[in-house]
């Protein structure tokens, strides 16, 4: 199989989207993946999720979590199973990314596929990507993350991308709300307010790069295809449990602003909390 070799050396974040992020808690980087990229990480998405898909069938499993079979799907830390998602989690384009929001030491936190089916690919509820961790860790103190939602298909209102709330009108910068599980679904819900947000629709290979305390959603998909997203997620510090313990993985990809990934160390057994790379159904 064919690695990633982007044809984009990289990105300059410019002033403007620095300021934005800062003050909005989010902004766009359009056009950041190359095509052949892009192929990869459809070519990747499609083998999960028929994976996942054909496993719950298998065990009669219509939801797990906050997945549900043919709706949506949250497929998490699988990277490893790969031989070419390292390439793109690691490369050049995603330090430049990372470090200009977080700075010159970047770690792996998270990356997932979130997919929605067509036609009844389900809502995603209002929530912070720091809710999550907070609400399974109460009293959790860590630094805010970065998520960089990358988009697979050109997103529209229509097949179900992102809207965001910017931190000024609600008051998120560095803040996590509290946030109640919702019945069905499985959503954590962190807002219930009036606010639409900011309805994000940008074409395929664009990043939308936003703070794990800025709230967003997404809506259902109504179309006959796919809507897929791939989300990586850093953080400048390994995040921990308040015991101490790791939380999901802390894998070291930017050091003093030079990548430092080494594939031949990460094989899971250092730098993960213990579960995190093991089948999730």
């Amino acid at each position: 199989m064919d690695s990633v070799q982007t044809t984009k050396p990289g990105v300059q974040i410019s002033k403007t989207q620095l300021e934005q992020f800062e003050t909005l808690g989010y902004t766009i980087v359009p056009d950041a993946i190359d095509p052949l990229t892009l192929q990869i990480l459809r070519e990747e998405c499609a083998y999960f999720v028929g994976y996942i898909d054909g496993s719950m069938k298998a065990r009669g499993r219509e939801t797990y979590g906050i997945t549900h079979r043919g709706k949506r799907y949250f497929i998490s830390n699988r990277y490893r199973q790969s031989s070419r998602m390292a390439d793109f989690l690691y490369s050049k384009l995603m330090a430049d990314v990372t470090t200009a929001f977080l700075g010159q030491d970047v770690y792996l936190f998270n990356e997932q596929w979130v997919v929605k089916g067509p036609e009844q690919g389900m809502k995603f509820g209002w929530h912070q990507d720091s809710g999550y961790v907070n609400t399974l860790d109460p009293g959790n103190t860590h630094a805010p993350y970065l998520t960089c939602w990358c988009a697979l298909d050109d997103m529209t209102q229509a097949n179900g991308t992102i809207y965001v709330l910017p931190h000024d009108r609600v008051g998120t910068h560095n803040k996590v709300l509290p946030h109640v599980r919702e019945s069905g679904s499985n959503d954590l819900i962190g807002y219930t307010g009036d606010d639409p947000g900011e309805l994000i629709e940008v074409t395929a290979g664009s990043i939308a790069v936003f703070s794990s305390t800025s709230l967003h959603r997404s809506t259902a998909n109504n179309t006959p295809l796919q809507r897929r997203a791939y989300l990586a997620q850093y953080s400048k510090e390994p995040i921990a449990h308040s015991d101490g313990s790791m939380w999901s993985q802390a894998v070291p990809f930017v050091k003093a602003g030079k990548r430092i990934y080494d594939a031949d160390l990460d094989d899971g057994s250092r730098w993960v909390r213990e579960g995190v790379t093991k089948s999730e159904t």
